[in-house]
């Protein structure tokens, strides 16, 4: 009797033990739910809380860097040092840890990280901007690309005519070519990407207005357009003015007469112009000098922009056959020689007729 009371007595205490074995798992279960809940909280926190971000930061990401690599990066510009569990976790709820991409970019003040990798999953690079001038020549355009800091240098070795094959015009000139505009640009792209763009965009701009020519134009060709465009380009700046020069110069061709232009006359010489324009260079023939030779030199003298172009194929109507330099950035047009003349002595000699 005495041996079963034992083992009844036995009984109750498993029970307990049990029981609390029990409540321990649950708040341990509990702890850990807590504990998880907590971090996740810290982790979405993370995610949308400002960089260290004192100044303005460019982070520039190689090709094929690793987002292990990216994330060093990220630590050694001092803009976080959350582990990199973070970053792994808002990564991967943001389904880019596979899809950064590479290049430049931007980190201003109060960036986040979820919109940091946001932007660089998106490729939201810095772009920059090169701008080709109304009125450069060729040689120009070839010297400003070749101090553009930044632009891959591949074409300093490279001839006008290499280039021109390399884009696919080959024998063109390239003079006139290449459409003056501001051309935006990303590390890693090459100066002849940027010549590329802007001989696309003068191809299709001289299509466009050559379509839209006045019906009496004497002009044969677009090339004739873009010949005449870059005259009209390079003898005002105005760009109200620009139908009314073409008009004189589309009215001349018209009756066979010389175009007379300095422009071209300066572009003939080439590096042998210092600037001053002497009567013997007006008397020396060359294939440029339009007071020597009649119709429009044999290329563009520079590149015209789309106003110049549209100027060259839809000349102002109107009966001038000359004009001459204010002195304040316009001209006088005139209708005859003796007209002409009277005006060269008001606004040129500077006495009154």
């Amino acid at each position: 009797m005495a041996r079963r009371s034992r083992k009844s007595a036995a009984r109750p205490a498993a029970r307990r033990g049990g029981g609390v074995a029990r409540v321990f798992g649950w708040l341990l279960l509990i702890g850990l739910a807590a504990a998880g809940w907590f971090a996740w909280q810290d982790a979405d926190h993370f995610a949308d809380v400002p960089l260290r971000v004192g100044a303005p930061v460019v982070l520039d990401v190689p090709a094929g860097a690793s987002f292990a690599a990216i994330r060093r990066q990220i630590r050694e510009a001092g803009l976080s040092d959350a582990h990199d569990l973070y970053w792994r976790a808002l990564a991967q709820r943001m389904d880019v840890a596979t899809r950064l991409k590479a290049g430049e970019y931007a980190v201003p003040v109060g960036t986040t990280p979820r919109e940091l990798l946001r932007r660089m999953a998106a490729g939201d690079v810095i772009q920059r901007r090169f701008t080709i001038v109304e009125g450069w020549t060729f040689r120009q355009l070839r010297a400003e690309l070749a101090n553009a800091a930044g632009v891959r240098q591949s074409l300093t070795t490279r001839s006008d005519s290499e280039i021109m094959r390399e884009l696919g015009a080959g024998a063109d000139h390239p003079e006139g070519r290449f459409l003056p505009e501001t051309y935006t640009w990303t590390r890693g792209d090459s100066d002849l990407d940027l010549l590329r763009r802007a001989h696309q965009a003068m191809t299709r701009a001289l299509a466009e207005t050559w379509a839209k020519r006045a019906p009496d134009l004497p002009l044969e060709s677009p090339y004739q357009a873009l010949i005449l465009a870059s005259i009209v380009e390079r003898e005002t700046g105005k760009a109200a003015e620009r139908p009314a020069i073409a008009g004189v110069f589309a009215r001349r061709l018209r009756l066979g007469m010389k175009l007379q232009t300095d422009p071209t006359v300066i572009y003939g010489l080439g590096a042998a112009f210092d600037g001053n324009l002497r009567r013997r260079d007006l008397d020396t023939d060359t294939p440029y000098n339009t007071y020597t030779r009649t119709g429009l030199p044999p290329t563009p003298i520079a590149l015209p922009g789309l106003a110049a172009l549209e100027a060259a194929v839809r000349p102002a109507p109107g009966d001038a056959l000359y004009f001459v330099a204010r002195g304040d950035g316009s001209h006088e047009f005139s209708p005859s020689l003796d007209a002409h003349n009277r005006a060269v002595a008001r606004y040129q000699l500077r006495r009154t007729p």
